[in-house]
């Protein structure tokens, strides 16, 4: 494989500033990832901070028993056995449970989050595991249920698993039935295209869909499957034996909401007031917490000592809230905002490994870490990457396209090469007639005018309708020419689905079983070979 730098332009503003001009934004982080201080600071307050976490050995044992559902490999138990340990620490990542695991990111994600383990343990000389954060809590079905791939034709598909309910409730709680998998295998069976490597992704698929009853157990067997031997820990945060572990620090946040409050709009506002977009909703009065009741799954708000959702379907004084926190842990969760708390409260955690947009919302919570009595851990760019194989590089070569045309300027350079094949010259020569047209016919109507009012007025209908009538003929020419040239043009279509489906860089959308179905059951392997870097740098791989 051929590995090319390739930077791409962020979303967010403050993402690209904390890549590349950290010191512009680091009121809003905690240390520099890249310096050796940084590093050491971190890990001398988590050695000093030790006992403020949930105990080791409790966190393990509930890792131990959710490993053993659905990421039973050694590596993992070893990964266990050095967390339980006093002084290891901890790479983390996470994301929404996928269909059949999402788009690449996720998969590039996992792969960092070991490989940045894997090179803090040796520059540290200190045990550092990775560990993957699965957002079982998250209630966005409409993120997590379909994957991408791409058509014999080049057009875009989507698979899509529906529930069969309507409940707002956390995707770890939402049952999926067997007849459901099956419908998503056959989906899949039917997306990828015939090859060697087709029947075993489908046994890989059936697997991890098999003797699960949601999509977060279907996604845990899969990463499982794809990482467990590299020794990634696996955690869904809609586990109840976690929720039981983390009722003391949900406590704290219950009773300190309000200041929490507070602390995330002040820092939206310090956010908004130097120009940067603000990357997450900061509800006055929120809370930050989420309350299962009856299926569904409510944001709160707070209003004096009251808890109450916007619609009034939950009102609980702080009290009543607490006892029903102890009494049912598993009703509570984190928002966006508490998340990273309730990561730190957990995890001796160096350094999380974020995306652009993650990294623009984690500015948000800097002064929260603070009032929680808490440090913001490194925050370190997940690696990201484009896949090419030889079909797609050779067209890009054919048609003078560099990636930066592709991402930036594809449209404009698809218009500049078929101009270029347009021996009429339509554009030109229709412009001319056009112009040719009104110098002769405008005096003519104005002439008519003098003869008689009402002329006037008609000459210029008519006028406007020759007009639209010359711009119809112009389109018919135009679409004619496309047509000529139809072959051509659907190689720059293949070019622009390969590199920015639906307008978006391709690791935002495809499904690993395309890659794994095209080049190999051990592409994700290939993939951990590839050097890490911690840059945030986009990379395209030839492969």
């Amino acid at each position: 494989m051929n590995i090319v730098p390739e930077p791409l332009s962020l979303s967010s503003r403050l993402a690209h500033q904390y890549i590349h001009q950290f010191e512009q934004v680091k009121g809003f982080y905690g240390e520099d990832y890249r310096s050796e201080r940084g590093n050491a600071e971190r890990m001398k307050w988590l050695d000093h901070s030790e006992d403020t976490r949930v105990q080791r050995q409790a966190l393990t044992d509930c890792l131990r028993t959710y490993s053993k559902k659905f990421n039973n490999h050694h590596a993992v138990h070893t990964s266990l056995d050095l967390l339980a340990q006093k002084g290891t620490l901890t790479m983390v990542g996470g994301q929404q449970s996928g269909l059949f695991s999402g788009p690449l990111l996720v998969i590039y994600k996992a792969i960092s989050v070991i490989q940045a383990a894997r090179e803090a343990q040796a520059r540290l000389r200190r045990p550092v595991v990775p560990v993957f954060w699965i957002a079982g809590e998250d209630h966005d079905w409409d993120e997590v249920n379909h994957a991408y791939f791409q058509g014999q034709g080049h057009q875009i598909n989507k698979i899509k698993l529906d529930p069969k309910d309507g409940l707002r409730t956390s995707v770890s709680y939402t049952d999926v039935t067997g007849e459901d998998w099956e419908a998503m295998l056959q989906e899949l069976q039917q997306q990828l295209s015939d090859g060697v490597n087709k029947q075993e992704l489908i046994q890989l698929a059936r697997m991890s869909v098999q003797d699960t009853t949601s999509l977060s157990e279907a996604f845990a067997k899969l990463l499982g499957a794809l990482f467990g031997r590299y020794g990634l820990i696996l955690l869904d945060s809609a586990d109840p034996g976690l929720r039981a572990l983390e009722i003391p620090v949900f406590e704290s946040l219950i009773k300190r909401s309000k200041n929490l409050g507070l602390s995330y709009q002040q820092a939206a506002r310090d956010i908004a007031g130097l120009g940067y977009e603000v990357q997450a909703d900061v509800a006055e009065n929120g809370a930050n917490l989420f309350y299962l009741h009856e299926g569904r799954r409510l944001l709160l708000y707070r209003d004096g000592d009251v808890f109450s959702d916007r619609k009034g379907m939950v009102s609980l004084t702080e009290q009543q809230l607490l006892e029903q926190l102890h009494q049912h842990p598993e009703r509570f969760s984190n928002n966006v905002l508490t998340r990273p708390i309730m990561q730190d409260s957990l995890l001796p955690v160096l350094g999380t490994i974020l995306g652009p947009g993650e990294i623009a919302y984690w500015s948000i919570t800097r002064y929260a870490f603070a009032d929680m009595g808490l440090q913001m851990p490194l925050i370190i760019p997940r690696m990201s990457f484009s896949l090419i194989d030889d079909n797609v590089r050779k067209q890009m070569e054919k048609y003078e396209l560099s990636f930066q045309d592709v991402i930036s300027s594809l449209a404009a350079k698809r218009k500049q090469w078929l101009d270029s094949q347009d021996e009429l010259r339509l554009d030109e020569r229709f412009r001319q007639t056009k112009e040719q047209f009104e110098e002769l016919y405008q005096p003519l109507i104005e002439d008519l005018g003098r003869m008689q009012q009402g002329l006037l007025r008609l000459g210029m209908k008519n006028k406007d309708k020759i007009s639209e009538q010359m711009d119809y003929l112009l389109n018919q020419a135009r679409n004619a020419l496309e047509q000529q040239h139809e072959a051509a043009l659907a190689q720059w279509q293949r070019i622009e689905h390969t590199l920015l489906p639906n307008g978006v860089p391709q690791e935002r959308v495809y499904n690993i079983f395309e890659y794994m179905n095209r080049y190999g059951v051990d592409l994700v392997d290939r993939l951990m070979e590839v050097p890490y870097e911690g840059s945030g740098i986009h990379r395209v791989i030839y492969v």
